[in-house]
């Protein structure tokens, strides 16, 4: 094998003016189009799955013919070695030679010659990148959906030992009805496993692979797509050349389903936040998850909450950004396309942190029991209850219990007491068929534990739905 850089009537690919452009062009770019072109700042996040591309697909050149063994193993230990050097930050990215491809095919044919200037054969950086990027995503995808599996069991586990602690239910942040924390715990689990579906979904849609595609046409070579899909773990190759290197939707849904994702992170900070102030008084945050104040000694900020709280901002900027940056595009490829890795590296960046700052918070805080059980019997929580004994008992319709019920709360307003407190007599004089055991409905205790019903928050459904999800995510590692 001839490991010499180039012959002697050819420039090496480091000495062209315009390496990335070929013979087209005789001289090299303006400084600011050197820089407003060039990718290699951000993208080479991509390395690895620029490396695993181009072993996959020099295996399938082997394999129809197109490069001999002897070539296909001189390419593999040059990408191996390169990788190496990546990894130990010996190697020197070049804004000359753009983006992550050139890189590393310019470093490979300076290490092997002439086999590494063969690996470029039947692809385009087109479907090049487009292959990395799905990579990349995909990636990304199992990351987030292992933390948020994470998240999940540790509210999870959190309900199970809440989950007969009564807290106040909020409408319009009003006091409505009784609930348990661990209820309240819950609510985000379920909300949770929907970001998980959507984020799996959209690894489904995206498991396609675009390489071969080329750059918009496909390719006169005799290559085998289904390989290097199968090599690079795609359920099958795109069906169309010119959707296949244009398409971005996968980078779009992903941000899509992080945005939504981030809107449930963002509910549950604030909630954190208005639990931890002093007019609540819910919960109380651990250390690490909170700071202090440069000028006031007493302060505890849950700044962890308010950063959480913050992040939705930014990755939906990302995603309505690259939105924008889409909707206008012919086809095929086009330059602004390049515009996609940066808004998608960034959110995913937030979320995981986001996640993993969330997951910190839930599993450090401490409920203070004996101030939520207090306020959960506020604002005449029970008066549903009320009603719901009147149609139950007295066989009244719903909304005339219901007016019965409001005048009843007028009544104990009036005279600055709760429900619980109004004697007989003073209810008898609202509705004459009330008796004694109304009382029995008129405590949070008895409250909690009627609501019975499926996705209700009596304390043996929080108990059985905690115990539920703690075997299921425990059961997926």
């Amino acid at each position: 094998m001839n490991n010499s850089k180039s012959d002697n009537n050819t420039q090496s690919t480091s000495q062209m003016a315009n390496p990335q452009w070929g013979g087209r062009f005789s001289g090299g770019p303006a400084a600011i189009m050197g820089e407003i072109n060039a990718s290699i700042a951000f993208d080479k996040q991509l390395w690895r799955q620029d490396i695993q591309g181009s072993l996959a697909h020099a295996a399938m050149l082997c394999k129809v013919g197109l490069l001999t063994k002897e070539e296909e193993n001189d390419i593999r230990k040059g990408l191996g070695e390169i990788a190496a050097d990546i990894e130990a930050g010996r190697f020197e990215f070049s804004e000359a030679l753009e983006d992550i491809h050139m890189n590393i095919e310019s470093r490979l044919s300076d290490k092997i010659g002439e086999a590494g200037k063969r690996l470029h054969t039947a692809r385009s950086r087109n479907d090049q990148v487009a292959t990395d990027f799905r990579l990349w995503v995909r990636e990304a995808i199992d990351g987030i959906i292992e933390q948020t599996k994470s998240l999940m069991l540790c509210l999870a586990r959190q309900a199970l030992a809440y989950h007969n602690v009564p807290m106040p239910g909020f409408t319009h942040l009003q006091v409505a009805q009784p609930v348990t924390f661990g209820h309240h715990l819950l609510a985000y689990v379920e909300m949770l496993k929907r970001d998980v579906s959507r984020l799996e979904d959209t690894r489904k849609r995206l498991n396609e692979c675009p390489l071969g595609s080329a750059a918009l046409a496909g390719t006169s070579f005799p290559i085998d797509r289904h390989m290097t899909a199968e090599l690079l773990g795609f359920d099958r190759p795109t069906a169309n050349s010119l959707d296949a290197v244009s398409d971005r939707d996968f980078a779009l849904e992903f941000l899509s389903a992080l945005s939504i994702q981030a809107m449930h992170l963002s509910r549950l900070a604030e909630e954190i936040v208005q639990w931890a102030s002093a007019a609540f008084n819910f919960i109380s945050l651990s250390d690490g998850f909170t700071t202090g104040s440069s000028i006031m000694p007493q302060k505890r900020n849950p700044d962890a909450a308010e950063l959480v709280r913050a992040k939705i901002g930014r990755i939906t900027g990302d995603f309505i950004g690259l939105l924008t940056v889409m909707k206008g595009l012919p086809l095929a490829y086009a330059k602004d396309t390049q515009e996609d890795k940066e808004p998608v590296f960034d959110a995913t960046r937030a979320m995981t942190l986001s996640l993993a700052a969330m997951e910190g918070m839930i599993r450090d805080l401490k409920p203070h029991e004996q101030r939520m059980r207090e306020l959960a019997g506020a604002g005449f929580s029970t008066a549903t209850d009320l009603a719901d004994w009147l149609v139950r008992e007295l066989r009244l319709p719903f909304r005339t219990a219901h007016h019965i019920t409001g005048k009843l709360v007028s009544l104990a307003e009036a005279k600055n007491c709760d429900l619980a407190d109004l004697s007989l007599e003073e209810m008898q004089t609202v509705e004459p068929h009330i008796n004694e055991t109304v009382f029995s409905v008129l405590t949070v205790e008895a409250s909690l534990s009627s609501r019975t019903s499926v996705g209700g928050t009596a304390p043996q459904n929080v108990k059985a739905q905690a115990e539920h999800w703690l075997s299921h995510l425990s059961s997926k590692g």
